[in-house]
């Protein structure tokens, strides 16, 4: 399922269009953090593919950037596990709006489980989706950009790939993965104009974080205002982030001005993790 849509804008774009005429793909576009980078290059200028798992999120985003932007946009369901839908979503992307300059590697899952009620099947899912997952796009990406010469390339990853948390094996596992990926290729790919490079943001106010809090007050009877605190104890804000605020970040790893930043993991947690 796809859905390509251009119109005038509405709100006005940013004085600064440093990205204006670049195609961005995003994953897990369509809600969260995903939704808020693709609104984020967006307003920089770039057209933008968003794919999603959810063909109605994915569609939704795109109809709404194109309204208020005016940039060209395009939707397409695809399963992050799967390299035949993601190169069936990247062809799809490539013959409407031309090979991305921009990849964002957000799409993610962040189930948790202690160890001992961590099987196969749990930690196959969470490695599939978040590092198997961005493996699969970054191969579909990564040789038009070097070829073109120039690329961005930013991965969502999380404080999780930098520090342990309990209960959270599968997913530190997948997180700490995903950032040594960003890394090696970052080396790799130093001199050819494609940068590679990830956020790690803490504790979100998106739906995975109002899923665990439920889980939370399910699970220990405590109120969820008592389950927020134990969220956000870790942050020295004592809050949780924005998906605006990760939006930025990855904003500014995406301009031409950021060329030479690659390599790096960035912690965007209110203290948190510090580097």
């Amino acid at each position: 399922m796809g859905e390509t849509t251009s119109a005038q804008s509405q709100e006005g774009g940013p004085a600064e269009q440093s990205l204006a005429g670049r195609h961005a793909l995003v994953t897990g576009g369509g809600a969260g953090i995903g939704a808020a980078i693709a609104s984020k290059v967006a307003r920089l200028g770039a057209n933008v593919t968003i794919l999603d798992v959810d063909a109605a999120a994915a569609a939704s985003q795109a109809s709404r950037l194109a309204d208020a932007l005016g940039v060209q946009t395009f939707s397409v369901a695809a399963d992050v596990t799967s390299a035949e839908s993601i190169d069936d979503a990247f062809k799809r992307a490539e013959d409407t709006m031309g090979a991305p300059e921009i990849l964002i590697n957000n799409a993610g899952v962040a189930s948790t489980a202690p160890f001992a009620k961590t099987d196969a099947e749990f930690w196959q899912r969470i490695i599939d989706i978040n590092l198997n997952g961005a493996f699969l796009c970054l191969s579909r990406a990564v040789p038009a950009m070097v070829d073109a010469g120039w690329g961005r390339i930013v991965i969502t990853a999380s404080t999780a790939g930098l520090i342990p948390y309990r209960y959270c094996a599968a997913y530190c596992a997948s997180k700490h993965g995903v950032i040594g990926l960003m890394r090696a290729l970052a080396l790799e790919l130093a001199k050819t104009g494609v940068t590679v490079n990830a956020v790690c943001p803490g504790f979100t106010d998106t739906n995975i974080v109002t899923t665990a809090l439920d889980n939370i007050v399910e699970k220990t009877g405590r109120s969820k205002d008592e389950a927020l605190k134990s969220l956000t104890a870790t942050n020295p804000q004592g809050r949780l982030i924005e998906p605006e605020e990760v939006a930025a970040v990855v904003g500014w790893l995406c301009q031409p001005g950021s060329a030479s930043i690659t390599g790096q993991a960035i912690p965007i947690a209110g203290g948190e993790v510090m580097s």
